[in-house]
């Protein structure tokens, strides 16, 4: 069975060296080992070229096409060079040393019980310890209408309707058979708009024992009440746009007018306080969100759809006039935590 690593990096070089550390080092190795690099300006490329580690490939996209479009990148060029399970992860993700292998273990554990999961999901923890990116349990009913989710507790594992790309295990049948995520959704909600579209037909699942730290740039829930940083303020309209779309397609009408509410509040507030140019974000999401209906892509369309050219590359070559940084420790103090430690209330180990 080939399984292929997908790294998706913006401007993360650091962060990244420490992801490609920790995947590198799996106690079940990865076949192959994709990096995404959505145009970097910070130096990145220059880190890649100076790596010694075998089997990555890297794949420079011409222009940043945001996450959804990464990701989407990612996921066609690893199917396309034949893979059977993609195993995708944004560059903060910092996978514990067998998290593969216990993904892994638990597709064998399923297909003990006849079940073929569409895909599977490592758990998420912050560096201190606090769950984060939790999915939402499907709790959908059996044949004698009770809730099915505990079937598989005994294994530590557990049915999953919308779930995030923070280590997601996804098997070629599940690419073949549902495509591509959306890449016009740009950032925010192309996992959760993904996932849903697959466990409409076919089971996804929490692996509790498969672990990894995901070092968010930000914290918590996006609110652009309290965010701080314009560009992601300025991307926030993608956001607003993107949970109403994902609200009409996959929810009854009452969820998509009680989102609209929601937001329309958000503004009223902002507009409350004198923050004219978040509220102006909000209205112009919701107004983007109406005539708002892309097109899902085939996994074999060919990556020039996305409109951006690839460069790539193996590791090896270096760029003049470069010097490697000093590696950072964080994989390190991840790994300590866990095999040693309790982080916060929580024991990894």
């Amino acid at each position: 069975m080939k399984i292929t690593a997908v790294i998706l990096t913006y401007n993360r070089k650091d962060l990244l060296s420490q992801c490609l550390d920790a995947v590198s080092r799996q106690s079940r190795p990865c076949d192959e080992i994709i990096v995404v690099d959505n145009a970097s300006t910070d130096g990145t490329e220059q880190m890649l070229r100076q790596l010694s580690l075998p089997n990555v490939t890297i794949h420079r996209l011409s222009e940043n096409i945001g996450a959804s479009g990464g990701f989407n990148a990612g996921f066609r060029l690893a199917y396309q060079s034949g893979t059977d399970q993609v195993w995708m992860m944004d560059d903060d993700v910092i996978p514990a040393e067998d998290a593969l292998e216990q993904l892994l273990k638990a597709d064998r554990l399923l297909a003990e019980k006849a079940i073929e999961p569409a895909f599977l999901l490592s758990t998420a923890y912050t560096e201190h310890g606090l769950v984060t990116n939790a999915p939402s349990i499907d709790q959908r009913p059996n044949r004698i209408a009770y809730e099915n989710w505990p079937l598989t507790l005994e294994h530590g594992i557990a049915p999953v309707r919308r779930a995030t790309f923070v280590s997601i295990l996804v098997p070629r049948r599940t690419l073949a058979t549902y495509g591509l995520p959306i890449a016009s959704m740009f950032i925010w909600g192309e996992d959760t708009e993904y996932t849903l579209r697959i466990t409409e037909h076919a089971p996804g699942f929490v692996v509790g024992s498969s672990k990894v730290v995901h070092l968010r740039q930000e914290n918590g829930a996006i609110d652009i009440m309290a965010e701080r940083n314009p560009n992601r303020v300025k991307y926030h309209r993608h956001y607003v746009r993107n949970e109403v779309f994902v609200a009409r397609k996959y929810y009854r009408p009452r969820r998509v007018v009680i989102s609209v509410l929601h937001q329309c509040k958000i503004a009223l507030k902002l507009l409350s306080r004198g923050d004219f140019n978040k509220a102006s974000v909000v209205f112009r999401g919701l107004l983007e969100s109406g005539p708002f209906y892309p097109s899902t892509e085939a996994v074999d369309a060919p990556i020039a759809n996305l409109g951006v050219t690839v460069d790539s590359y193996t590791p090896g070559s270096s760029i003049a006039g470069w010097e490697p940084p000093d590696q950072l420790t964080l994989v390190d103090l991840c790994d300590y935590h866990f095999s040693r430690q309790t982080m916060g209330s929580v024991n990894l180990t």
